[in-house]
C-alpha cells in the first residue's frame, strides 16, 4: 500500500507506534514500513480490512491533521462490525460545552451510539461500567434539550439504597440525609452550569435533582428525566418510575449491573426491565463496554481485570 509523500508517518502509527501496535495486535497481521509504502502479511479477509482501515485513517487525518487515539478506535469499530468508517469523526457533534470551555461530545462509537439514541427515542436504557459517560452524556442532552426548548425542565432521581436502614440515626431533614448519594448529579450538573444559574434554575422548578422516593403520583410531561444507578431499584420502583413519564418527556435510565447494591434476595429493577421491555418500540437499549471508557487508562484495566476474576469464579 503505497502511502502519499506529504503524509505524517508519526501521526499516522501514533506516538510509539501506539496505533500500528494496537492494530496489528486486534487482526494478528503484521504491518510493515518499507520504501515509502507498508507491507501487510496474514490472512487476506484481514489484510484487507487492515488496508481499508489504513485508507480511512489517511483521509481522517487529510481532514484534521491529527488523529486522535478515539477516532482510530471508532474506525477499528466499524470495520469489526462490516462498516465503513470513510475517515467519519466519531465526535461529529457538540451537546454542551462545560464551563472550563471543553467541548461535550462522544468519545468512542459506543458513546455516539448512545447519543444517537437518546435522541431518536423517548426511553433510552444506558448499560455499561464506570467510566463510560452514562450520566455525564445524559445531563449533557437534558441541558441541551432545554435551551433549544425541547422541553420545559430537567429531572434527576436516583435511589439512595446504599444509605440503607442508616438514614434514620443520621442528622437532619430526608433530603439532608440523601443528598450525598445525590452528589455524583450535582458533579455533572455543576460541570456545565455556573452555580448561580444552576440555584436560579432549581428555585424556579426548572431543575430538580430528587431521591427515587419523591417520584411517587407524580406525571411528569415536558420533562428531561435521568434516573441514575438504576442497577439499584428494585421491580417495584422501576415499575413506578416508568409510568411517571407523561407527554412530550425524555426518560434516561443508567446503571452497571455489575454493580448491584440491593440486599440479598432483592431483585434489580434495571436487570428485570432489560428482559421484560427488550422489543419494544419507541425503547432503546445502549450497552456500553470497557473500550468505552473515558476516565484514565487504568479504569479500562481494573474493569478487565474484574470481569476476567468474576468469570472465573462463576465456573
Amino acid at each position: 500500500m503505497e502511502l502519499p509523500l506529504d503524509l505524517d508517518i508519526v501521526g499516522l502509527f501514533g506516538q510509539y507506534d501506539r496505533n500500528l501496535k494496537m492494530i496489528r495486535k486486534m487482526f494478528n497481521v503484521g504491518i510493515e514500513l518499507k520504501d515509502g509504502g507498508i507491507i501487510f502479511d496474514g490472512d487476506s479477509d484481514q489484510v484487507d480490512t487492515v488496508m481499508e482501515i489504513f485508507e480511512d485513517m489517511i483521509k481522517m487525518m487529510r481532514k484534521k491533521g491529527v488523529l486522535e487515539e478515539e477516532e482510530v478506535l471508532y474506525i477499528i469499530e466499524h470495520h469489526r462490525n462490516g462498516e465503513r468508517g470513510n475517515g467519519k469523526k466519531v465526535a461529529d457533534e457538540i451537546l454542551s460545552t462545560s464551563l472550563l470551555g471543553s467541548k461535550i461530545k462522544p468519545k468512542t462509537l459506543g458513546q455516539k451510539r448512545y447519543i444517537e439514541a437518546m435522541k431518536t427515542h423517548d426511553i433510552v436504557f444506558s448499560i455499561g461500567p464506570a467510566g463510560t459517560g452514562k450520566t455525564y452524556l445524559a445531563v449533557a442532552m437534558a441541558i441541551d434539550s432545554l435551551k433549544s426548548g425541547k422541553v420545559q425542565r430537567i429531572i434527576l432521581t436516583r435511589p439512595a439504597v446504599e444509605a440503607g436502614e442508616k438514614l434514620g440515626y443520621l442528622p437532619g431533614t430526608f433530603m439532608e440525609k440523601v443528598d450525598p448519594y445525590l452528589r455524583p448529579l450535582y458533579d455533572a450538573m455543576f460541570d456545565m452550569m455556573s452555580f448561580d444559574k444552576f440555584q436560579r434554575y432549581r428555585e424556579r422548578g426548572i431543575i430538580e435533582i430528587v431521591p427515587l422516593a419523591y417520584m411517587r403520583g407524580r406525571t411528569l410531561n415536558g420533562s428531561f428525566i435521568i434516573l441514575d444507578e438504576a442497577q439499584n431499584t428494585t421491580h417495584q420502583q422501576m415499575k413506578m418510575f416508568l409510568t411517571r413519564i407523561g407527554f412530550n418527556s425524555k426518560a434516561i435510565i443508567t446503571g452497571d449491573i455489575t454493580q448491584i447494591d440491593l440486599e440479598d434476595g432483592k431483585s434489580s429493577g434495571l436487570v428485570e426491565a432489560i428482559k421484560i421491555l427488550k422489543g419494544i418500540e419507541g425503547i432503546a437499549f445502549v450497552f456500553l463496554k470497557e473500550e468505552d471508557v473515558v476516565r484514565h487508562p487504568l479504569v479500562k484495566k481494573i474493569i478487565k481485570a474484574y470481569e476476567e476474576y468474576e468469570a472465573k469464579k462463576n465456573r
